[in-house]
């Protein structure tokens, strides 16, 4: 078994980095290397402005190389539940958005040649226990008559042919939702950015930040780079950083792990007994699982399964074993299958688990996706690049407030409290 995620290893890395030292002066500096960054940075650099990325580790190393592989469509929680929080008018937006950037993802593969094995596969949200089959159905009710036509309800009948499992009883299919390999799309998103001029260091992160003149010097171990606009796309992993730079945002953002297995691949009458409809899956537990098939038929299988701000081999390794666990109930016939592959990663999640993007602390930002990143990333990525050019139109979350977490201040001590409140949740629903 490998204690790496699968995107990276079956991914070509990105290999145009700058070699020398940061230094220099540029219009706009993007703080990470992820979807959110890179595209910000491809799309100023596309428009002719100045733009450098500083990138802690390597491309994709954080949750755009380690999540599950699906673009699902959709708010993270129930749209009736968005309505109530945001309002009618703001919730139906915020659900086209991710509709939106979903489109904008497969045009910029197309656009940039990214070959990443990009398919509008379908999710489906499974109700995990028969008690949750009538919340679900009057979500998709209110989904399907009022933001979303395209989607479909099935009764437990008609789901032996998507997933070969009794452990579901209905299911909600969003026939927009999309997967692709995230490894190949993230250093082919660097690869663009590059080629339209945006100049990117890995292995360059940020431990300080300080006024010049109108603009900042961004100070790196590799050297320091001044820059008239800073834009930071660092999500759950602004809590790793040192605290000046970043503290903004360590108060907003809870670091939660999440964990995934892979499978070795497995046979056409393996894939037939379990994933017959090949979509990306939900479950509808608090404590859940998601679940899909790689592009080389893996089961891709992951979940909380423990509550914890910390993704190491130690710690992935113990939830391997609880996902291994889970894979087994759902689908027993894979109880004993070869695991190869076992990764963790931070998810950025907010208090309200809406993403959030704008300006505060002199910087813009897009972050707090809360476990929808994949999807919503892309698009963010542009929006705030048409803010540092004087543009704010185009931000699906503008003037959303992100009050601070109380009491938090970059390490979520309460994590395991909030883990035993789902699971008891989970138990009485």
């Amino acid at each position: 078994m490998k204690y790496m995620s699968y995107w990276h290893d079956s991914a070509t890395p990105f290999a145009n980095g700058q070699p020398g030292p940061v230094e220099g002066k540029v219009d706009v500096a993007v703080i990470g290397g992820g979807f959110t960054g890179l595209n910000a940075a491809r799309k100023l650099a596309r428009e002719g402005v100045s733009v450098a990325v500083l990138e802690a580790e390597h491309i994709g190393a954080g949750a755009s190389g380690r999540n599950g592989g699906h673009l699902n469509n959709g708010i993270a929680h129930g749209y009736a539940d968005a309505k109530a929080h945001l309002g009618a008018e703001r919730a139906h937006a915020l659900y086209k958005a991710y509709d939106r950037s979903i489109d904008m993802i497969e045009d910029l593969i197309a656009e940039e040649r990214i070959a990443c094995d990009f398919r509008r596969s379908g999710k489906l949200k499974l109700a995990s226990k028969p008690s949750h089959v009538e919340g679900l159905r009057r979500n998709f009710e209110v989904i399907h008559r009022e933001v979303d036509p395209d989607t479909r309800w099935l009764d437990k009948p008609d789901l032996a042919s998507e997933v070969a499992s009794d452990a579901f009883h209905g299911g909600m299919l969003y026939r927009k939702s999309a997967m692709m390999h995230m490894g190949r799309y993230v250093n082919g998103l660097a690869g663009a950015a590059a080629r339209h001029g945006a100049r990117i260091w890995e292995h360059a992160p940020v431990t300080g930040r300080e006024r010049a003149g109108s603009g900042w010097d961004l100070v790196t171990p590799r050297g320091t780079i001044r820059a008239d606009r800073v834009i930071a796309a660092t999500g759950a992993y602004s809590a790793t950083v040192r605290k000046a730079p970043l503290g903004y945002f360590r108060r907003r953002i809870i670091s939660v792990g999440s964990f995934i297995v892979a499978t070795r691949p497995l046979t056409d009458a393996e894939v037939s007994a379990t994933m017959p409809g090949n979509r990306t899956c939900v479950t509808s537990m608090n404590i859940g699982n998601y679940f899909r098939l790689s592009p080389d038929n893996r089961l891709i299988f992951g979940g909380r399964a423990r509550f914890s701000a910390v993704s190491d081999q130690r710690s992935d390794a113990k939830s391997g074993q609880v996902l291994r666990r889970s894979l087994g109930q759902i689908f027993s016939h894979l109880a004993d299958v070869q695991i190869d592959y076992c990764w963790g990663g931070l998810v950025g999640m907010t208090k309200d688990r809406f993403p959030r993007a704008g300006e505060a602390d002199g910087m813009i930002y897009g972050m707090g996706y809360s476990g929808h990143g994949a999807q919503m990333s892309t698009l963010v990525g542009q929006a705030l690049a048409d803010m540092a050019m004087g543009r704010n139109d185009t931000n699906p979350l503008q003037g959303l407030d992100w009050p601070a977490v109380p009491l938090h201040s970059g390490k979520p001590w309460f994590l395991p409290l909030v883990g035993m409140w789902f699971g008891l949740k989970d138990r009485l629903s």
